[in-house]
């Protein structure tokens, strides 16, 4: 089919997760995944005990996860009985792998320690290739558990050891998984460099199946880190291989990724091309079922339903035909869930049939004991009920979710459910008891930080639509009325846990805690926390040592966004400076004013901002009153809300600086001109090392963080934020340089915060076009990297006022008992009262972000 231009550029992320590495790469383990990788036959002592190891492979990769389970469990006690312990552990291995499928980790502890120990003492010794299988399951098993340094260990042993049995396919597996865990770990560069090395390896070997799941898993791995582009070309090799040697079984999955990996890249064309290839190429039911439904999500996340509409009886009828089993069943799953998200899913099918789809779900997840597709399948069950406004009956199925998640302590599946609960509760009027349910939510969604954008390969939660709502619905209910000062201190945590979890979402991983709770950093500082709930603007104030405070706007939500969106578009210098202050003042009437007149800021000198949504790409320093713009009564600055790290006094000794800058054009970027005097000026104001333009490399940078003591990185160079990880980047003149790899260089000095870089500031930098999240990029930096504050810009400014405001600020920087946050005050100040830069233009696009003593 081709759709022209029917698909309009969408800028939300497509809705399926980041695969969990255990999934991935359990093509390196000795189980194959659809019969990929050569099993090594074990060591015959029973024909009985031996066709139970082989049946239960075979049920592992059909998805039959609980019957795999109990083949091996028949298994390991025959060869118990037996005494043969080599086949007892490695049976017990491939029951750990079973029970991680279906997230029973305390069993899947217990099975690969017992399969440990008895390799330990098996006589005789157990063989390179088991002790490697055996490492490689325990590797995924801590790699859950967080313990990423002991998996990395593991996995590095283990590919020690496939190497010393041949296994050229294991050892790929446990180098791809090794670089997975280099990434937890936060070892960004390093992964990277191993997994390009990988590739090159991989291309230089004889064309065959190996080399194609290699590519594939190495692909896919590269899709995690976020290096879209280069997944995409791998995955084409691996098809091109697969093609030529006539690799049919392989075709439909590598179809399949490249099609996700084209929504990503923004070319839903290329995507439905490579969808309807792997339905049409598909070997097997399953495949082809994929391949539609990847299809039908196409159409409805390009708001084409009447494109999706014709596929959705095909799929019904598909699900219906496939026997239980777990891909099967999330299929299923998968299927509902999409037409849920839908605001008229009865132009696409009938509910009821959506509802019988469930029903049947249900009772084959009980046949196969998949307990956690049960509760999924309850969940979304649950949530056709509540269309209908049946909301008994929906509260009950939600409930059976619950409970069955609470016991299998799947919290991904507690976090929606409890979530559902709590919104029928709320829609019933109990609000007491919504609260609960909803508190109940947030702390699921905190436990499983890791896995923010998705926990299940198969069910897709996204950010915007599955984590954020349960954080704001929670605040709008403890906010309700007059809030207690209890409710108001649960509703403060939540705004700052909701900035946690977009920066955890953004990195696709937990970010780092910091040790110092926010409004006990500075007693001469307010923290301003406003919310855009539906209805209204709250707004809560926190000062160290007094009761928190409370005001509201009563404003419907697209209002409040259109006035923001019009505010942030008058800044440019073109635009009418009288329509500008008028707008200004009306969103300074709504968060400052009304704390103002309450006399809230009395002894305050610091306003610090917790800012929310589309207040973030606001330049809050230039609201104005009527007569004064907000710089000019308190020092500004933001904070992404986390608990901060305490900052050394700069003033208080000398300044060492590290500078670097880019003043040509490179690299398609256009010259800065004003960027070479502005690099000079500050090395002549501040003890620094300078590096510019040729010698400005990445790698330069890293060395000078690493060897020298400076605790000032200040980067003149082309910059961008947004909200994408992907597009956030920093030019050096060797390239640009994604903001994990900057975020690792900066912190090359080890986790020693005693040695952390006391100021990051980026002069040249720029938010992306048309994003309203795209400061999240320079929040996320400003956390990742380590610094204890980031100075940096909201959008391109004339460099010569940069230069100047540079100069001033390093100039106040160095004066006694000054705070970071009042040196770029005053610096601004100068630009307002004593230059030609005195429009907010100018000046009002340097933020702090941090820590501002």
């Amino acid at each position: 089919m081709n759709l022209g231009d029917s698909f309009s550029i969408k800028q939300r992320r497509w809705l399926y997760p980041y695969l969990s590495i255990f999934s991935l790469f359990l093509a390196s383990t000795i189980i194959p995944v659809n019969a990929s990788v050569p099993v090594t036959t074990p060591i015959v002592s029973s024909t009985q005990a031996t066709n139970s190891l082989e049946q239960g492979r075979n049920l592992y990769s059909s998805g039959q996860f609980a019957e795999a389970i109990r083949a091996w469990q028949t298994a390991a006690q025959q060869y118990h009985t037996q005494g043969d312990r080599i086949n007892e552990a490695l049976s017990l291995s491939y029951l750990s792998s079973a029970q991680q499928e279906l997230n029973s980790w305390e069993a899947a502890s217990l099975s690969i320690e017992q399969s440990l120990k008895l390799l330990q003492t098996a006589k005789p010794a157990a063989d390179a290739i088991l002790w490697a299988q055996v490492l490689n399951t325990q590797a995924n098993l801590q790699l859950h558990k967080g313990k990423a340094e002991i998996a990395l260990e593991n996995w590095q042993q283990a590919q020690k050891y496939y190497e010393q049995a041949g296994d050229k396919m294991g050892s790929l597996g446990s180098q791809i998984n090794s670089a997975q865990a280099l990434q937890s770990l936060g070892f960004y560069r390093r992964a990277k460099q191993q997994l390009e090395a990988l590739t090159q390896k991989l291309l230089t070997m004889p064309d065959s199946e190996v080399k194609v799941t290699g590519l594939r898993s190495l692909a896919l791995a590269l899709q995690m880190t976020g290096d879209l582009t280069n997944s995409q070309q791998i995955l084409e090799q691996s098809l091109a291989i697969a093609n030529k040697i006539a690799a049919r079984p392989y075709l439909s999955s590598i179809l399949l990724n490249l099609g996700k990996n084209a929504v990503e890249l923004q070319d839903p064309q290329a995507a439905l091309d490579y969808f309807e290839q792997a339905q049409q190429i598909a070997t097997n039911p399953g495949d082809q079922l994929q391949g539609r439904l990847a299809q039908f999500k196409l159409f409805l996340y390009y708001d084409k339903p009447e494109l999706a509409a014709p596929l959705a009886p095909q799929l019904l009828q598909q699900l219906g035909e496939l026997p239980p089993s777990h891909s099967s069943l999330y299929a299923a799953i998968n299927f509902v869930a999409t037409v849920n998200q839908l605001k008229n899913p009865e132009k696409i099918i009938p509910l009821k049939d959506l509802a019988q789809l469930m029903a049947v779900t249900v009772k084959s997840a009980q046949q196969i004991q998949d307990a956690q597709a049960e509760a999924y399948a309850l969940h979304q069950w649950g949530k056709l009920y509540s269309r209908t406004q049946q909301l008994s009956q929906a509260r009950e199925l939600m409930e059976k979710s619950l409970n069955i998640a609470r016991q299998l302590q799947a919290e991904d599946i507690i976090a929606q459910s409890a979530w559902q609960v709590g919104k029928l509760y709320k829609q019933q009027g109990d609000r007491s008891q919504a609260i609960t349910a909803y508190t109940e939510a947030v702390k699921a969604l905190k436990s499983i930080r890791r896995d923010l954008v998705a926990v299940n390969t198969d069910i897709q939660f996204s950010f915007r639509e599955s984590v954020e709502p349960v954080y704001r619905e929670l605040v709008a209910l403890l906010l309700d009325n007059q809030p207690s000062q209890a409710a108001l201190i649960q509703a403060r945590d939540l705004i700052e846990g909701l900035q946690v979890a977009e920066l955890d979402n953004f990195f696709r991983e937990a970010c780092l805690d910091r040790a110092q709770q926010i409004d006990q950093v500075d007693p001469q500082a307010t923290v301003i926390y406003p919310i855009i709930l539906p209805d209204r603007l709250a707004v809560i104030l926190s000062k160290t040592g007094q009761p928190l405070r409370y005001y509201v706007t009563a404003k419907p939500q697209t209002e409040i966004e259109q006035t923001l969106g019009n505010l942030l578009a008058s800044f440019n210098p073109v635009s009418d400076s009288k329509e500008r202050d008028r707008t200004s003042k009306q969103v300074y009437d709504w968060l400052i004013r009304p704390a103002e007149m309450d006399q809230a800021f009395k002894d305050s000198k610091t306003l610090v901002f917790v800012l929310d949504g589309r207040l973030r790409n606001i330049p809050v320093a230039a609201l104005y009153d009527g007569q004064q713009y907000l710089i000019e009564k308190y020092a500004v600055a933001l904070s992404p809300g986390m608990q901060l790290m305490a900052a050394r006094s700069l003033s208080s000794k000398r300044i060492d600086a590290i500078v670097g800058g880019i003043s040509e054009s490179r690299h398609g970027f256009s010259a800065l001109p004003a960027v070479e005097s502005e690099v000079q000026k500050i090395s002549k104001t501040v003890s620094s090392s300078m590096m510019l333009n040729q010698k400005f490399t990445s790698q330069a940078l890293g060395d000078r963080v690493k060897f020298s003591s400076a605790d000032v990185v200040h980067l003149a160079t082309h910059g961008q934020f947004s909200s994408r990880l992907e597009d956030t980047f920093l030019l050096t003149w060797d390239g640009e340089v994604n903001i994990k790899e900057l975020s690792e260089l900066l912190k090359n000095r080890g986790n020693d915060p005693s040695k952390a870089i006391e100021l990051l500031v980026l002069s040249a930098c720029d938010t992306a076009t048309g994003d309203d999240r795209a400061v999240l990029g320079l929040a996320g930096l400003a956390v990742k990297s380590g610094a204890r504050s980031t100075l940096a810009t909201l959008w391109p400014v004339k460099d010569k006022a940069a230069e100047m405001l540079m100069t001033r600020f390093y100039d106040q920087l160095r004066q006694p008992k000054i705070t970071k946050a009042e040196a770029l005050r005053q610096a601004q100040i100068n630009l307002i009262r004593q230059t030609d830069f005195r429009d907010p233009f100018f000046w009002s696009a340097f933020v702090l972000v941090g820590n501002w003593l």
